[in-house]
């Protein structure tokens, strides 16, 4: 059956929303009538790219040394310090070399992605329970609290972007091991950080004369620092119970030049960071949720869907890590001018803290239909974190693309790939009073109780992305009413559903198919999507640069010297093995995680 699917939601449906959920209309803690699961309820299936992808990366960083992780923060405490150098950016150099990692070179920023990957950490026990795992936490956390001084702070290229990925370490070893000691480390690290930091969030253009009556450096790389995406952790940290940093995150939203005029829905994106602004969307989230006040409610989503405007078909977004105006060209030049066309691991660990919040406050499915498209698109396809530090950082969506590592050891999508690919987990499947939410379809088996009190399991099969079939079983102690709830991707026309053999009809609301019953083990849910191929322009003003997409996923020409093709050729595009297809006359296509190193064709002209 045909479906009428929303589009994302404007400031207006948004504040009617609101109000149908029981939102205050300007303050007042909003109640989130979604919410997520835990990482221990969901386990995804050992064959699927995101379950190798997460134990590959995890494997990885719990085999670094734990002297070595430590050897910033203990040399610029003035301790001893054992252990290897580990190179790259989170070497410390000292800062009276005046080529003290310039640009993005060797000791570029000391123990950046420390925080992260405790962060990570703590979430890969959450979702194991391994002791070993916990165990380890203690010990970096014992060794980190030891080295705990302002004098890292002092004369630092990043204080608040060291801080913040402190922040979320240790915030994660709080809420997720249930390590108390991360409390007390994190009241002393905003005790040594805070005099390092600005007495406002600065935008890029503001810090040089800040640093400089600092008595500071004032070298371009000394006003990248980062202070607005500070105050997501800190809000977070609030709401668990480690303190009260309230009055510190609200000193930090950028409200001025980033959040006010946004809720006024003017696009101010141009110029800006892409990744670091992007993520402070999650910071405007925050402040939502810990107030009420919907200013930031209208600026995310307003600034979200922006973003959205901007996005290349795969929903990668910001080459050369910066945004566009609204209306400009940027993505189409970026074809033929750079190879850094997303900051994939980072990029999409915002873009899915971001799609996840404004799903759970609007209930609007359209989030996850993005979330899907950045996941399968980009950062499933990353090449693998390598011991030595290096790191897939770009995706390459010009022509003659290729995936490649970056040129330094250890940059910060090395932090953030630890914790994107363990938040698979949470982003997959969402519950309310009335039942659970199905967002992403990956092989997986959850574990839920309904709201009348019973176990359950739901197990998650089929060949989608693939193909449009999924699966959703039930285990069920005994048999429970409440609604399961699947997302329909915008793309489905039709939707098949069919519950123990039998065809049902399709209710769809904000982008959610609900099938209501009483559920008993070996109860079984059919979907069937139809997955069209369609061709997405670059932009409006180049509708003849194209890409190719087939459900969620962009199918990318491979090779660089490709015949003619019309639009008819690939709209025919026809099937040639499993995650292979063929367009005119024997074209291969394959989706980005089919590709390894060979040369692909995101866009092609047509006709």
């Amino acid at each position: 059956m045909r479906i009428d699917r929303r589009t994302f939601v404007g400031t207006a449906a948004m504040a009617a929303a609101a109000g149908r959920m029981g939102w205050a209309a300007e303050t007042g803690a909003p109640k989130l009538e979604i919410d997520e699961f835990g990482y221990g309820d969901v386990s995804l299936g050992a064959e699927t790219l995101n379950e190798k992808q997460f134990r590959a990366t995890q494997a990885t960083l719990q085999g670094l040394d734990e002297d070595g992780l430590l050897k910033p923060f203990r040399v610029r405490a003035g301790m001893a310090a054992p252990g290897p150098d580990m190179g790259g950016w989170y070497d410390y150099v000292d800062p009276s070399d005046k080529t003290n990692g310039v640009g993005g070179a060797h000791g570029f920023c000391p123990g950046s992605t420390f925080g992260q990957w405790v962060s990570s950490f703590a979430r890969t026990y959450a979702a194991d329970r391994d002791p070993a795992v916990r165990a380890k936490l203690v010990r970096l956390l014992d060794m980190y609290g030891a080295t705990i001084t302002g004098k890292f702070y002092t004369n630092f290229r990043f204080p608040a972007y060291v801080y913040e990925k402190l922040n979320v370490g240790l915030l994660d070893a709080y809420r997720y091991a249930d390590l108390p000691q991360a409390k007390e480390l994190f009241a002393r690290t905003a005790e040594a950080a805070g005099p390092h930091l600005p007495p406002r969030p600065l935008d890029r253009d503001e810090q040089k004369a800040w640093r400089i009556s600092n008595g500071e450096r004032s070298t371009e790389d000394f006003t990248w620092d980062e202070s607005y995406t500070l105050p997501e952790n800190l809000f977070l940290a609030t709401r668990v119970g480690m303190g009260d940093y309230r009055s510190l995150a609200k000193r930090y939203l950028l409200d001025r030049t980033w959040f006010d005029p946004l809720s006024r829905n003017e696009n101010v994106l141009d110029g800006h960071h892409a990744y670091s602004y992007c993520n402070s969307l999650n910071s405007g989230m925050q402040a939502y949720l810990d107030s009420g006040d919907t200013k930031y409610l209208r600026a995310v989503t307003n600034g979200f869907r922006m973003i959205r405007e901007q996005s290349f078909a795969t929903g990668g977004w910001g080459p050369q890590e910066g945004f566009d105006h609204a209306g400009g060209d940027k993505l189409y030049r970026s074809l033929t001018h750079t190879k850094a066309s997303f900051e994939t691991p980072c990029g999409s660990y915002a873009h899915f803290k971001v799609t996840r919040s404004l799903l759970r406050v609007t209930g609007d499915a359209a989030y996850g239909d993005s979330m899907e498209r950045v996941m399968y698109n980009t950062i499933l396809g990353a090449l693998p974190l390598e011991s030595d530090g290096t790191s897939f950082y770009y995706s390459d969506f010009g022509a003659n693309g290729r995936k490649a590592y970056h040129n330094d050891k250890w940059p910060c999508c090395s932090g953030t790939i630890g914790q994107v690919t363990a938040d698979y987990r949470v982003s997959t499947y969402f519950r309310d009073a009335k039942g659970v939410f199905v967002n992403l379809y990956v092989p997986s088996t959850l574990s839920f109780t309904t709201p009348d009190g019973v176990r359950g399991k739901m197990v998650q099969a089929g060949g989608y992305p693939l193909d449009g079939r999924v699966t959703l079983r039930m285990e069920m102690t005994r048999p429970s009413a409440f609604a399961l709830r699947f997302r329909v991707p915008a793309f489905s026309k039709t939707t098949v559903v069919r519950v123990n053999g039998k065809a049902q009809p399709l209710t769809a609301t904000r982008g959610w198919g609900t099938v209501s019953r009483r559920w008993q083990s070996g109860d079984q849910v059919e979907l069937h999507f139809e997955m069209p191929a369609r061709l997405e322009a670059i932009d409006a003003r180049h509708p003849e640069t194209v890409a190719l997409v087939k459900g969620p996923l962009v199918l990318f020409a491979m090779g660089n010297e490709l015949p003619a093709l019309t639009r008819q050729d690939l709209l025919g595009v026809r099937p040639a093995g499993s995650g292979v297809w063929t367009v005119g006359k024997g074209v291969e296509m394959r989706t980005f995680c089919g590709i390894g190193r060979e040369t692909y064709q995101t866009y092609l002209t047509v006709g």
